[in-house]
């Protein structure tokens, strides 16, 4: 019996000391897993520079400014009776150079406020300004509204009424002189207003062009 019990002492030990050997690190496995940290660490790094560059694009989002120019109800004759609804027209604008208008129709004011806003985002032009006025005579002419525009130096102000000043105040002109002639329809005049802004060019533009200097060419 007694060698029997020394038996089951040393598979006991045995037992014991196997995993113990088993859990100790040999250099080698050591160097593996410093190899490991050290590939994952730069991964971890560009991951970051990867979210980082998501952060500017909103910084950099334009702010627009809108004005309403006019509201009209309007009414479609059906079988059943009328059906009213509300018409808007609405300029938009950052105040440097961009501007647009648009329209939009619902029952309610501020849902047709806020279609026309939608629309005139998309049709938005950019107009180019010297100083704080525009580079030369224009004249817009849309349907039966004709607006002419005049430059005008510093501290003349925005001499204009209606949609003409609401359009050129969104568009960052400070010094200008304009005169309405013809129909006084907002929709006409406004749109007459945008399609000499449209056609207006830039001392840059020209000189490109005839391919002679800005100061020979421009004055």
């Amino acid at each position: 019996m007694g060698e029997e019990e020394k038996k089951e002492e040393t598979k006991q030990e045995l037992g014991k000391v196997a995993p113990q050997e088993e859990m100790e690190e040999t250099p080698a496995d050591k160097k593996e897993q410093e190899q490991k940290e050290e590939k994952k660490a730069p991964e971890v790094e560009s991951a970051k520079k990867a979210k980082k560059p998501a952060e500017p694009e909103v910084e950099e989002e334009i702010e627009f400014k809108d004005q309403v120019i006019s509201i009209r109800r309007v009414t479609k004759v059906v079988k059943g009776g009328k059906n009213l609804s509300f018409s808007a027209l609405v300029a938009v604008g950052n105040e440097n150079g961009l501007v647009g208008i648009g329209k939009g129709k619902a029952r309610e004011v501020p849902v047709a406020i806020a279609k026309a806003a939608q629309d005139a985002k998309k049709k938005m032009i950019q107009v180019p300004i010297l100083d704080t006025t525009i580079p030369h005579f224009i004249k817009g002419i849309h349907g039966g509204g004709e607006v002419v525009l005049r430059p005008a130096s510093k501290g003349t102000g925005v001499i204009a009424g209606g949609a003409v000043r609401v359009i050129m105040q969104l568009a960052g002109i400070k010094d200008i002189l304009t005169k309405s002639i013809r129909s006084n329809n907002p929709i006409s005049v406004a749109h007459a207003t945008m399609n000499g802004l449209k056609r207006l060019k830039s001392p840059e533009g020209v000189s490109k062009i005839r391919g002679k200097e800005k100061g020979r060419i421009w004055q």
